[in-house]
């Protein structure tokens, strides 16, 4: 091989090292960033100080005339099934019944559709596609932030649909038993991780609330009294697993 043919072999062989390595990297500093959000979370609930984190959002939605912007999460990195994207045009604009049926029994859901369109037609989307059957809740909270955090198929806290979108329903937010509001790991990153609030909870207005529980929540206080390994933040005591969700206009 000549010498100027070599150079460029191994120029273009170091070029592809590169990128691989800041691809690498980017997968990790995501990795990262949804770890910390966790432990700022704990902080507020351990300390009781008024950190806040993320800014909180208007419904961008409701700007765009109900037009809902699903983009690519990070190059789908965490994403744990190919379910594709919702619509564009929300489906719902009124009350959406969910329920949840969990080993521990059901939970009945009302999805608020005119608060927050986008959230609850990528509910409803990942739900119908069956994104969330066979799905552990991975996550009980205690203390100053009381919730069941459930939607990640893979159970690490880490993964989603592959798509994230903006933040809705967040001014004034109030997180009181009952609640039913997205988990992110900063601003506009929801994907398809919730959670169930058992009991008022202290939370900065950052994460879109789309529904309330109006049926089951004895279901979830009994989860949440069995407590947490490790007890305050840690994975359930007594096992909870989504078999299915089913959807119903009302």
């Amino acid at each position: 091989m000549a010498a100027k043919d070599r150079k460029k072999q191994l120029a273009r062989q170091r070029y592809e090292r590169q990128q691989q390595a800041l691809a690498e990297a980017a997968a990790k500093a995501r990795r990262v960033k949804i770890i910390s959000s966790a432990v700022a979370v704990a902080v507020v609930v351990v300390g009781g100080a008024a950190v806040v984190v993320y800014t909180g959002k208007d419904d961008k939605s409701k700007a765009d005339g109900l037009h809902c912007t699903y983009s690519p999460a990070g190059q789908a990195v965490g994403k744990v099934k190919d379910v594709g994207t919702p619509p564009k045009k929300p489906a719902y604009k009124g009350t959406v019944q969910a329920t949840v049926k969990t080993n521990q029994g059901d939970i009945v859901m009302d999805l608020d559709a005119k608060a927050a369109p986008c959230t609850v037609g990528s509910f409803v989307h990942l739900a119908q596609k069956g994104f969330y059957d066979d799905s552990p809740c991975h996550r009980l909270t205690s203390g100053g932030l009381n919730v069941l955090q459930c939607g990640d198929p893979s159970g690490k806290g880490t993964g989603g649909p592959g798509y994230q979108y903006a933040d809705e329903n967040t001014a004034n937010a109030k997180y009181t038993a009952g609640t039913l509001a997205m988990a992110n790991s900063g601003p506009d990153t929801n994907g398809s991780q919730f959670f169930l609030v058992y009991k008022d909870s202290q939370l900065q207005p950052d994460y879109s609330v789309f529904g309330k529980i109006s049926k089951g929540l004895d279901v979830l206080q009994k989860i949440a009294k069995a407590g947490s390994e490790p007890a305050g933040d840690g994975a359930p005591k007594k096992k909870v697993t989504i078999q299915d969700v089913t959807i119903a206009p009302v």
